[in-house]
């Protein structure tokens, strides 16, 4: 019987929250510190980013251990950092995040931005302290600081903000957006991807180079499907479902894909990024008999929008 998305994602989250709070419940810091980290760690979030680097494991018929649990969450607590220095008022100067007031309107803007600080260097230390392997450690370590840093989600950030006001073409967009928004779910597949090598390694098993490479085409196409997405949904959703301001990237003048295509066409480019997903995942099926990407489907199938 497959294993549904529903069934993994309450198996796995619960593991992957009761990780992150561990890890830093354990950590030698003013109590202050710690509480903040944790407020924006555990006010809800639906995991994606670790989800899919199990995901990955998973579908190679690989074992989740503490160990891998806590390589996983890395991610989590550099996309967290993101949102609390997102939210800022020199950024985006949200109110609200996951239904609940943003971090800085809790512990003040000078302790949100320290909390930030130390959720990110402590992925670094997490990913450092558990990896089983030096090499896979360091390797996990470089494509981590590469996606959330200037050759990454910094850059998608610096221009998104230079954009703002401006109408960028299609082109431009898709740059930002997969450095803003798409970096960091690459990592998510390709810590999924070394993680597995280095496991199939035990058993003289080789991931080949075209299966790393639909993987990068799964997880660009994953991210570019994640942002519109999200693009449509701000104008279509109200503040309460969303659990963030509504309307925002409008508010902002944000360049966003319904803006520059319309509601139909952003739904169409949706559509194509999601099949584009969806045929790469089927192409390493083709290739590595064992590996089954039902889950990795069922992950990019979600961000299906429907829009009248």
């Amino acid at each position: 019987m497959e294993q549904t998305l529903t069934d993994f994602q309450n198996h796995c989250r619960p593991l992957i929250d009761k990780t992150l709070f561990k890890l830093v419940e354990k950590l030698k810091a003013p109590k202050l510190l710690k509480k903040a980290m944790l407020y924006s760690l555990t006010t809800g979030g639906k995991r994606i980013r670790p989800l899919l680097t199990l995901a990955v494991l998973t579908s190679f018929k690989r074992e989740i251990d503490e160990e891998i649990l806590k390589m996983a969450s890395a991610i989590e607590l550099v996309h967290t950092y993101s949102l609390i220095h997102d939210d800022l008022p020199v950024m985006d100067n949200d109110d609200f995040r996951r239904g609940k007031l943003t971090n800085h309107k809790v512990y003040g803007e000078r302790v949100a931005i320290l909390a930030g600080d130390a959720l990110l260097t402590l992925a670094f230390q997490v990913l450092t302290q558990n990896t089983p392997d030096e090499k896979l450690g360091f390797k996990l370590v470089k494509s981590l600081a590469k996606a959330a840093g200037a050759p990454g989600m910094v850059s998608g950030q610096v221009l998104d903000i230079q954009g703002e006001g401006q109408n960028l073409p299609l082109a431009k967009m898709q740059k930002m957006h997969r450095l803003k928004t798409g970096a960091l779910f690459s990592y998510a597949v390709k810590a999924g991807l070394l993680l597995t090598q280095f496991l199939e390694q035990k058993q003289d098993k080789v991931i080949t180079k075209k299966i790393a490479e639909h993987f990068l085409t799964y997880a660009e196409s994953f991210g570019l499907a994640f942002q519109i997405c999200d693009d449509i949904l701000d104008i279509t959703q109200t503040t309460e479902k969303l659990g963030k301001t509504a309307g925002k990237d409008i508010a902002m003048k944000k360049s966003t894909y319904p803006l520059l295509l319309g509601l139909t066409e952003a739904k169409e480019a949706l559509g194509q990024e999601i099949t584009k997903a969806s045929a790469a995942i089927a192409s390493v099926e083709k290739i590595q008999p064992t590996f089954n990407g039902e889950l990795l489907q069922q992950f990019v199938y979600t961000l299906k929008v429907e829009v009248s």
